[in-house]
């Protein structure tokens, strides 16, 4: 039996805008539902869950892992601002009390792709140093590229550069599947090229046109994906993370019928 558990993120529920947010607990309920092992917030879910006891408390409530903690900056200038050390230093100390939760970095894509060059260094130089702060915490990190147009990282060659780049003794990589095939990449070959930094996988699903899938319904070959890394000996989360249209109004029942997707096709690969 592959080694191997699957958490679901919290976008799901960020589509429909500011309404779930502080609803943490409501969020854990249906991913508990749904039956994932475990969760990957983003912090502006926490709310009053900001206190590790609560959370722990709201966990144990839905028995669920704090599979990761996913936390979103800019980090556009050559170190970090007073505002995104602290933040950074604030959500470490939070996770030493959660010392086998991935804290997962992320940058808010910007506007465009000007001054590239800089903006790509930038942010590598911003990530390695939490890492590395991270890691004498005993903190793990991994990083997280994504595909929206203003991403820093999100073409091949920027791929190369990115994962070149990170500090790999302080940092893994973070493939989100969905991310690498909007930008015409193959998710399989993107992973087994730099499956030595992988730590951490995110899967949702795309149509053959770009726009994201309902799970299991798209192009996206999460079988295949899923059998390579059991081969591979992955052993962590896999986090499943759906930005379909209907998640803008309905987040609870396409988590559910994620949890049945992965139920019928995902977990009797895990299981063999």
């Amino acid at each position: 039996m592959a080694n191997i558990k699957i958490a679901c993120e919290t976008y799901a529920w960020q589509m429909p805008g500011e309404q779930y947010k502080g609803k943490l607990p409501h969020i854990m309920q249906v991913v508990s539902k749904a039956g994932f092992a475990g969760i990957e917030p983003e912090t502006s879910f926490f709310g009053s869950l900001t206190d590790p006891g609560l959370m722990k408390e709201c966990l144990a409530k839905h028995n669920l892992e704090l599979a990761v903690l996913c936390h979103v900056e800019d980090w556009r200038n050559p170190r970090e601002t007073d505002t995104e050390r602290v933040n950074a230093n604030r959500w470490m100390e939070f996770l030493a009390q959660f010392p086998d939760t991935i804290y997962l970095l992320v940058q808010m894509p910007g506007s465009d792709r000007s001054h590239l060059i800089e903006r790509q260094q930038n942010l590598l130089k911003c990530v390695n140093s939490i890492a590395a702060r991270a890691h004498d915490n005993g903190i793990v990190c991994s990083y997280h590229p994504n595909s929206p147009e203003g991403s820093v990282y999100r073409t091949r060659e920027d791929y190369n550069i990115l994962l070149e780049g990170l500090k790999s003794d302080y940092i893994g990589y973070t493939p989100d599947v969905g991310h690498i095939a909007k930008v015409d990449m193959d998710p399989l070959s993107i992973i087994k090229e730099y499956r030595s930094l992988v730590n951490l996988v995110h899967y949702k699903d795309m149509f053959s046109d770009g726009r994201w899938a309902p799970t299991g319904e798209g192009v996206i070959d999460f079988s295949g994906i899923t059998s390579y890394l059991i081969d591979s000996g992955f052993e962590g989360w896999i986090v499943m993370e759906d930005e379909c249209d209907e998640a803008i109004t309905n987040p609870d029942g396409v988590t559910l019928e994620d949890g049945n997707y992965i139920d019928k096709k995902l977990r009797p690969l895990l299981s063999k």
